[in-house]
């Protein structure tokens, strides 16, 4: 089993230190006859909310990278990129440091990644471009707060490791785990994707002023991260309200994918036929 590490933070965050301590402390407990190496491939800064950008390769075809280490991980090689997650996924899974995972790793982020901010997170993004290469992935994420319990989610992520690993190619899971120790988590649940958002509302102020020529819009912030937020509306297996109940919230998710719906065939038809049709007039 092989498993490339890497996260939105960037290498420095505290997460991906924790993630990696765990991540170790697995290898090392490695049964006899089995094989357990890990890889870190990691952003140099901070990339959140960068979904599965790559940045614009072809302007700046090559990508820096300088050799990390990480306390209490030193066996496991740490590179840190000047590139977002989703790239650094692409140029750690093809091969650039003479290793080739099986799996992506991506986390702690600090703040749970909930809702409709699955779309936007680099966290996720990682593991959603891992599996556009084949790879299976689990993207870990905690509740933020004053103190930071990334340990929990450590525990329960290498949990998931050895099970995801045994499931078909391109499984994708998105675990979110409440700021809590371990031992006040009331337990993990199958969490269903909410409709919570990262922004609620933007524009100007109430009164119905026309806009300006140029000016800013205020962003009214909704509930998915970092922070929870009100959870209120949200049904008692969805992803925020689990976390505010006290579980950690374990959802499989898939990436982009060919819509194979036959309801739709009626509509592509017609737009081939249509497009048909234009194109003989020239």
């Amino acid at each position: 089993m092989r498993i490339l590490i890497t996260n939105d933070d960037g290498v420095l965050a505290p997460g991906i230190a924790v993630l990696a301590r765990e991540v170790a402390r697995w290898i090392e407990r490695c049964p006899q006859g089995e094989e357990r190496e890990a890889i870190i491939v990691a952003p140099y800064q901070n990339y959140s909310g960068m979904s599965s950008a790559v940045g614009d390769v072809f302007d700046h075809p090559s990508v820096k990278y300088k050799r990390h280490v990480i306390s209490g991980a030193e066996a496991i090689p740490t590179y840190a990129l000047e590139a977002p997650p989703a790239l650094c996924v692409i140029v750690g899974a093809i091969g650039s440091f003479n290793f080739q995972p099986d799996l992506v790793l991506s986390g702690i982020n600090a703040g749970a990644n909930v809702g409709r901010s699955l779309l936007h997170s680099g966290t996720v993004g990682a593991i959603l471009t891992g599996a556009q290469l084949g790879l299976s992935g689990l993207a870990v994420s905690v509740q933020w707060g004053e103190e930071v319990h990334f340990d929990s989610a450590g525990e329960l992520a290498v949990e998931v490791l050895e099970g995801l690993l045994e499931a078909p190619s391109r499984t994708l899971l998105n675990l979110n785990v409440p700021n809590l120790s371990l031992h006040q988590i009331k337990g993990v649940r199958r969490g269903r994707v909410s409709t919570a958002g990262i922004v609620k509302a933007a524009g100007p102020t109430a009164g119905g002023e026309p806009l300006a020529d140029e000016g800013e819009l205020p962003l009214r912030l909704g509930a998915a991260s970092p922070e929870l937020g009100d959870v209120s509306d949200e049904d008692a297996d969805e992803d925020g309200a689990l976390l505010a109940a006290g579980y950690a919230s374990l959802t499989p998710v898939r990436g982009p994918h060919e819509d194979t719906d036959p309801a739709l065939d009626a509509l592509i038809h017609a737009a081939l036929a249509a497009i048909d049709r234009h194109l003989e007039t020239f």
